[in-house]
């Protein structure tokens, strides 16, 4: 049952690469746009193969970007993926590009509020954050 997982886990990072290169816009692998992007988000996601990991995703507009998936007490229903921008610690997230936003994030039996850079096509579309 595990292999089948790591296979759709390969299936939807592949499928992102080849949105990515099939947008009018020629991207290299491991680049990705807006289109791509946005394919990602949109793709359905196993809550318990993907819990507790951090799938690199690639590089928009230079910056690499990253879904998290973190999970609480109840795993892996309460499951949550974040497709944010991996910056390091203190660097300025206008700068890159992106979007500031606040998220509510499983934690042990908690929940607690993390800030995020986002991509900013990602948060218009509300696909930032979601459970």
């Amino acid at each position: 049952m595990r292999n089948h997982h790591a296979k759709q886990l390969m299936a939807v990072v592949l499928l992102t690469l080849v949105a990515g290169a099939c947008t009018s816009r020629a991207a290299t692998p491991g680049t990705l746009d807006d289109a791509a992007l946005l394919a990602y988000a949109k793709q359905p996601w196993d809550k318990a193969t993907l819990m507790h990991t951090t799938v690199p995703l690639g590089r928009y507009h230079g910056v690499p970007v990253v879904a998290e998936f973190p999970c609480g007490d109840v795993c892996p229903q309460y499951t949550q993926r974040i497709i944010h921008f991996d910056l390091p610690e203190g660097a300025d997230c206008a700068a890159a590009g992106g979007v500031e936003r606040e998220v509510l994030v499983p934690m042990a039996i908690a929940m607690r509020t993390k800030r995020f850079c986002f991509p900013r096509v990602l948060v218009d579309a509300g696909l930032h954050a979601v459970r």
